[in-house]
């Protein structure tokens, strides 16, 4: 299972208020998502994020936007981690209140699962050593508030270097294994 995540040069994931305008996403940046998206069979999301994401890849806004992402992102399964009960308006989905449900999806076959955003389900996928690799995309951009990425992790983690690619609009990949 992977996590991906934009962030700013200063290390914030969204800005206030969930805003993520700054996203600096282009033709090339659309490419390298789908190509991430075929890698994948299972969407991972929060309950906010997946509000947040419901709220915009269902929508025509969303597939006016981009055809062939939201066509991925909309057909996709996906699990959600709520403490809350709701009603899910974005399938296909399961939804759980435990992550360590996710031990033991993992172990079935299939594509890789993406953890999307969701930052506080991130720190606790961490946390109990569920995600394998970090994907993070630095944005060239610096906000004056927002939500930083990891905030709350409670434990020292360390991970190996794999790869990393600087796309033209300035924006760069740097993904790394998680270290037991």
């Amino acid at each position: 299972m992977f996590l991906f995540m934009m962030i700013t040069l200063n290390g914030y994931f969204e800005g206030e208020n969930h805003d993520i305008s700054w996203h600096n996403v282009d033709a090339e940046f659309d490419r390298f998502a789908n190509a991430q998206l075929d890698e994948t069979d299972t969407l991972v999301f929060g309950h906010t994020t997946y509000d947040l994401m419901a709220n915009f890849w269902a929508t025509p806004e969303g597939v006016e936007a981009a055809p062939d992402t939201a066509s991925r992102m909309n057909s996709l399964d996906k699990i959600v981690f709520s403490r809350t009960p709701f009603t899910p308006t974005w399938g296909p989905i399961t939804a759980y209140t435990d992550i360590r449900k996710l031990k033991d999806i993992k172990q079935q076959p299939g594509k890789s699962m993406a953890v999307l955003g969701s930052s506080n389900l991130s720190v606790s996928l961490l946390q109990a050593g569920l995600i394998d690799e970090i994907r993070i995309m630095i944005n060239p951009v610096v906000l004056g508030r927002g939500n930083p990425l990891f905030a709350g992790i409670e434990s020292n983690r360390t991970f190996s270097f794999t790869d990393s690619r600087s796309f033209a609009n300035g924006n760069v990949l740097l993904r790394y294994r998680t270290k037991a």
